[in-house]
């Protein structure tokens, strides 16, 4: 990618649109390493596992019939569905239903969910136009290191002061970086679709445990993808939509950080620090899970010795996660002291029939949900625990986790993802059309031609 040294520009945001753009247009597949490809792949894997497992979704359902009802060439491929629809409306079906269950994968710089708005736009362009692998991957990356930059500039006060859920504001740039580069648009063509999707970017986090969350994956798909489309046709747009007097920056967060978007992350580049998901709740559950699981096993924990259950977390999750009683399976997705429940009666977390309005009124869950004490910490990682339990009989025991570490084995998370997927695809198309989705995924880079892939996901 660029090196920008003009620091004083940088820190002014002086055309800060165009040089992310031109980072983006730029990358190359021969730049990337080994590892950001082999990561790549993992995200097109665990991309593919959500969708077709968020096929069966009722608001999947909903958004394919209403999408049908419009009409058009079938282009594209609904995941887990018969159905053929244009490329765009296949976009938005297939962005939504990846993020239905909320188990598709996240990273904190956004901070969102960066695979659903990306591949389900690529993947569908792709589709129709007999794009290669390796293109689609390259493009994935230029868009993924796109989208996070966009968010270290706006953060925090996007997502936490404010409200916006940026898996459907900062995806939208995501997704039109990535289409314009599978597209081969130039340096001005690029920076105005960037332009085009910020003016459509919305989302709010106030819809978390609705439906709309998993629409607003589905609209950066169709956002970014349209964004691109249009400036291909030379639909004009401003060109510096960041940063310009009302633009995106200033008019959706109360910071404007742009020397952040050149920062170096942690690995090099913001896709080694891809977090996903193996537990089908919001990712800031994740921690209290994990902490609530170590010591369910390590003191033999049964729901009636717990006596009192003190949870730490950061301030953040309180707009984020923490519907008090949840009533349907979806808002139990968004619960603290439900999912905490749910981890020390030993409920299966990765399951994704254990978000069901049972469990929601189950007395034991709720008995125990009804004892977590929540103790909100400033400046905390988002991602981070603490628990402490005081058992009826008055032992004492505590265990600290953070969700936000990335994996240090990038094979043996492979490993892990592979099972994921068959546990989630294997119920639905069956072992032998799973394995050959994997074989596909494995060797995405070489294939001439996605539509095999695509085509593998459809229903039979």
């Amino acid at each position: 990618m660029n090196v920008i040294t003009d620091l004083d520009a940088i820190s002014a945001g002086q055309n800060l649109t165009r040089k992310l753009s031109d980072q983006a247009r730029t990358l190359r597949y021969e730049a990337l390493s080994a590892e950001a490809r082999e990561l790549a792949r993992q995200c097109v894997l665990d991309y593919l596992a959500c969708t077709i497992a968020g096929a069966s979704e009722p608001l999947t359902k909903i958004m394919l019939a209403e999408m049908a009802e419009q009409g058009g060439a079938g282009e594209a491929t609904v995941v887990g569905h018969a159905a053929r629809l244009p490329v765009l409306s296949a976009a938005l079906v297939n962005g939504s239903a990846a993020h239905a269950l909320d188990y598709d994968d996240v990273n904190l710089a956004m901070p969102g969910h960066p695979s659903v708005a990306l591949l389900p736009a690529l993947l569908a362009m792709a589709e129709a136009n007999g794009a290669s692998g390796a293109a689609v991957l390259t493009a994935f990356v230029a868009g993924y290191e796109l989208q996070c930059r966009v968010g270290r500039v706006i953060a925090p006060g996007h997502y936490d002061g404010l409200g916006f859920h940026a898996t459907a504001t900062v995806g939208s740039f995501g997704a039109a970086a990535s289409c314009a580069h599978l597209l081969g648009l130039d340096a001005a063509r690029s920076a105005t679709a960037l332009g085009i999707a910020g003016t459509q970017a919305a989302g709010l986090k106030s819809m978390f445990g609705t439906m709309c969350k998993p629409l607003h994956a589905g609209k950066a798909a169709y956002h970014g993808l349209l964004a691109a489309r249009l400036a291909k046709r030379d639909f004009d747009s401003r060109m510096d939509v960041l940063e310009c007097a009302q633009g995106f920056a200033r008019t959706h967060s109360p910071d404007f950080h742009p020397a952040r978007a050149f920062e170096t992350p942690t690995g090099g580049y913001h896709l080694r620090n891809n977090l996903f998901k193996y537990h089908a709740a919001c990712y800031l559950t994740h921690g209290p899970i994990e902490a609530a699981r170590v010591l369910r096993l390590n003191h033999n924990l049964t729901p009636d010795r717990v006596g009192v259950i003190r949870l730490r977390v950061d301030g953040a999750t309180d707009r984020v996660c923490n519907i008090a009683a949840p009533t349907t399976g979806l808002e139990t997705k968004f619960s603290l002291r439900m999912t905490t429940a749910m981890a020390l009666a030993g409920v299966e977390t990765g399951r994704l029939d254990s978000y069901s309005e049972a469990n929601a009124a189950d007395p034991v869950l709720n008995g125990l949900r009804d004892k977590v004490a929540i103790e909100f910490q400033s400046g905390w990682p988002h991602t981070k625990a603490e628990m402490e339990i005081e058992t009826t009989d008055g032992a004492r025991m505590s265990a600290t986790y953070d969700a936000g570490v990335p994996a240090e084995d990038v094979m043996e998370q492979g490993r892990r993802l592979e099972q994921k997927f068959h546990a989630l695809v294997d119920p639905i198309l069956g072992a032998a059309r799973a394995r050959d989705i994997v074989a596909l995924v494995q060797r995405f880079d070489s294939l001439a031609d996605v539509r095999a892939l695509a085509l593998a996901c459809a229903a039979p």
